[in-house]
């Protein structure tokens, strides 16, 4: 692809997984990339690239042919793709929208839905993997789209994702992606009680994780969120907090909701991870759920002391 026929690319959202995404696309596109984020020092990530500044959503809708999304959930994206200053409401308008962000499904389904009636392609396209792997460009993602709005994209996609897989329809990316994440939390969750429990039953928590990295109990959770983080009990800020794990699991649970599943598993994660985020761990690093398992602070509902579980 050359300069003279690639897309102007547009980038919303430089958070802590679109700064990344936004710099690889910035450094590997050949034509303009331009982004904005409301936060001023988002910026600093992207100098070096090719990408510049746009001043609104607006300017963005004005200048770019494909814009992709990063934002903290469903309301957010539906703002930006049709609210009264949004990618939508001008009269100049961008060909395609991809979203990045993890939303509902239905949210999903009804942003592409009122787009198509204005004339614009959408695509929900969320990715899976770790900050350090945004930085890399070698993101998972996962996509909803017909075959030839995929086909379009999936060039673009390769910038910021190693594993670029076409799940589906429109709001398909969305269902694997919260699978994905429902996963990635019970796990961690099972992990963490394992941990605590071979330690109080005389094995150090280092030589239980590389014993079990060689077994059939090896995971990618045991083998990052352990390693990384449960081992040195070590969850910073500015990392993927337990108020993030809740959003994902309530989208998953509204999910099983609509196509009539009792999901008992992520009811009991969604216990766990409330109680982190109430137990003096709310914005760190979600595996810090290890440290209300091991002193025991765990959800009533949780631990067989009172009630029927509830979502």
């Amino acid at each position: 692809m050359t300069a003279d026929n690639a897309p102007v690319i547009g980038f919303i959202g430089l958070g802590v997984m679109g700064g990344p995404m936004c710099r690889n696309v910035g450094v590997k596109h050949a034509g303009q990339v331009i982004a904005f984020d409301m936060n001023e020092q988002a910026y600093a990530l992207l100098e070096g690239t090719g990408a510049q500044r746009a001043t609104s959503v607006a300017d963005v809708a004005q200048r770019a042919d494909v814009v992709f999304l990063s934002l903290p959930g469903g309301p957010q994206v539906e703002q930006v793709c049709l609210g009264a200053e949004g990618l939508s409401a001008g009269s100049r308008r961008p060909a395609v929208i991809v979203d990045l962000s993890t939303t509902t499904v239905a949210s999903a389904r009804a942003t592409a839905k009122a787009l198509a009636n204005r004339g614009i392609a959408f695509a929900d396209a969320p990715v899976a993997r770790t900050r350090e792997a945004a930085q890399r460009g070698e993101l998972s993602i996962m996509v909803g789209a017909d075959e030839a709005l995929y086909a379009r994209i999936e060039p673009l996609l390769r910038y910021m994702g190693s594993d670029v897989t076409r799940c589906g329809e429109v709001g398909c990316g969305q269902v694997v992606k919260l699978i994905n994440n429902a996963l990635v939390f019970e796990n961690t969750v099972a992990l963490a009680e394992m941990m605590v429990l071979g330690e109080r039953a005389g094995v150090q928590p280092a030589v239980l994780l590389d014993a079990v990295s060689k077994g059939s109990g090896d995971s990618f959770v045991l083998r990052n969120h352990g390693r990384k983080a449960m081992l040195p009990r070590e969850f910073p800020e500015k990392s993927f907090p337990p108020e993030y794990a809740l959003k994902d699991l309530s989208y998953v649970l509204e999910l099983a909701s609509q196509t009539g599943l009792a999901a008992h598993v992520t009811q009991l994660a969604q216990r766990y991870y409330t109680a982190t985020a109430r137990g003096g761990w709310g914005g760190r690093y979600f595996p810090s759920v290890i440290e209300i398992i091991d002193r025991g602070d765990g959800p009533a509902e949780a631990t067989g002391q009172s009630g029927q579980a509830h979502g």
